[in-house]
């Protein structure tokens, strides 16, 4: 991997995207926007249940909107014939991912930053730990369905193919991360598999900094959402094919 091929790849997509105005506006705003409704379905119904789903919610919407844009972008460079021409360069995958992972990224952490400003600093989201160490989680999460999305697009021909991984990649995380029912009082297999699923990590990160001070937990929980996120990119290296059949 060359480090000056890798950064042009990052300047490549970041210049692409500043060009794209809704996609943009997709990535900072939607978040915060999701986030908003939610906060006013449950304001005057139950307000402290927001302080209960909100972590979950900061984890999940970076997740969702990363997979989605960056699935289908990089799908769109492979069947443009771009990626091929990029790779006919001297360039390999390795450099294509990690300088897309670093562009989504730089996107991610800003996404994270007002996503997390939001919810602290409008929606009142009750937190104990550090509100930087939560700005992390919400960097790593997002960074993670980068990582899931670019994995992804290898396997997918158009599209619409890459959005529907969706329900088969994401959604299932959704279920068994512990928005809808506590981990704990899923039953033995589920609370088996939702061991290995990584948004049940960046879940369980979120939420231990709204209930307490201590951050080995969290440390240990960032770990293993980046280690999803760097193996994702390594088997989206092995796996991405120059052009779509």
């Amino acid at each position: 991997m060359n480090a000056r091929i890798t950064l042009a790849v990052a300047g490549r997509v970041l210049v692409q995207l500043r060009r794209d105005h809704r996609t943009l506006a997709m990535l900072l705003v939607l978040p915060c926007v999701l986030i908003s409704l939610m906060w006013w379905m449950y304001d005057d119904a139950n307000p402290l249940l927001f302080d209960r789903i909100g972590p979950a919610l900061l984890a999940m919407f970076p997740v969702i909107v990363m997979f989605l844009v960056t699935s289908v972008t990089t799908l769109r460079e492979r069947s443009s014939g771009t990626l091929e021409r990029l790779l006919a360069m001297p360039m390999g995958k390795l450099d294509f991912l990690v300088g897309y992972a670093i562009a989504f990224g730089l996107v991610a952490a800003v996404q994270s930053v007002l996503a997390v400003a939001v919810s602290i600093g409008l929606l009142d989201l009750e937190l104990a730990g550090p509100v930087w160490l939560l700005t992390v989680v919400a960097v790593v999460d997002a960074i993670l369905g980068s990582a899931l999305g670019l994995f992804v697009s290898a396997f997918a021909q158009t599209e619409f193919q890459a959005v529907q991984f969706m329900p088969a990649i994401v959604i299932p995380q959704l279920l068994l991360c512990g928005l809808l029912v506590p981990r704990d009082r899923l039953p033995d297999a589920l609370n088996g598999l939702s061991d290995v699923l990584p948004l049940s990590y960046a879940v369980d990160a979120m939420q231990h900094l709204t209930t307490s001070t201590s951050t080995g937990q969290v440390w240990r929980d960032i770990a293993v959402v980046g280690a999803f996120a760097v193996a994702g990119l390594a088997f989206g290296a092995a796996t991405l094919r120059r052009r779509t059949p």
